[in-house]
């Protein structure tokens, strides 16, 4: 069933007030919303000529680190000014207004914690995180980077790299984990400003289906999973997510 944000189908507010167990997987579509170019729109400026596989890479690091840096330092501020939009904060009601949640995101930006979503496993890391290159330990503070070089451990002297995995690296495995027993445990999962091209990320609304949720897209485009969604819910996701919210709850909600 196809809708728009005017037309939420009464049938999909109801369940969604009733739902057990809520998973949510997020893409670049919500945070796009909020002016956080998605990865391929962050090729601008002097970095237009660069393909952004060639930069999000561990060779790519290892060839030329200092690039790497710069480029995720650019990308790091632009979200640090980027601004939670009402779909984030939509998420972060539907949380409050179930017995159980996860939010599965794919973003890297941190909006979805600034608006109040407590529930998540980030399956490609945070860029606002830094941690070192050789024994991958989250560092909170270094010194301003040298002209040449990106900064370095303070503790072995490995160059320190933005907390994201990048392509050739796997996702971690607790994380995954977590995403896919949430999958296959929730009965109601809602999928939103993704593509769902992209694994393992992609497989997790086929986990949730093949376990009896109900599948709810989210998306101003038709994608790879809207034959197999039970809703498509056409329209931005700041538009779309608090109407859905309002109609399963309205008269407001607390846990």
């Amino acid at each position: 069933m196809t809708s728009t944000a005017t037309t939420i189908p009464d049938a999909l507010a109801r369940a969604l007030a009733d739902a057990r167990e809520v998973a949510v997987l997020t893409g670049a579509g919500v945070s796009a919303e909020s002016g956080v170019p998605t990865f391929r729109d962050a090729q601008t400026g002097l970095w237009a000529h660069f393909d952004p596989r060639e930069l999000a890479t561990p060779s790519a690091f290892e060839r030329n680190p200092k690039l790497v840096w710069d480029w995720y330092a650019v990308r790091r501020e632009r979200a640090a000014h980027a601004q939670p939009n009402p779909a984030h904060v939509a998420i972060a009601d539907i949380e409050r207004g179930v017995p159980a949640f996860l939010l599965i995101t794919q973003n890297v930006d941190g909006l979805h914690a600034r608006a109040g979503s407590r529930k998540l496993v980030e399956l490609h890391g945070n860029i606002a995180r830094v941690k070192c290159s050789r024994e991958g330990t989250i560092v909170d503070t270094w010194r301003a980077p040298d002209d040449d070089l990106p900064p370095r451990c303070s503790r072995c002297g490995a160059f320190l790299r933005p907390d994201v995995v990048w392509f050739e690296e796997m996702l971690p495995a607790d994380v995954l984990a977590q995403a896919e027993a949430a999958a296959r445990r929730c009965d109601l999962m809602l999928v939103v400003g993704t593509s769902a091209e992209v694994y393992p990320a992609a497989s997790l609304p086929q986990y949730a289906r093949r376990a009896g949720a109900r599948i709810v897209e989210v998306n101003p485009e038709r994608t790879a999973l809207s034959p197999f969604a039970d809703d498509h819910l056409h329209g931005a996701a700041g538009a779309i997510l608090p109407a859905l919210v309002k109609a399963a709850w309205p008269a407001g909600h607390s846990k």
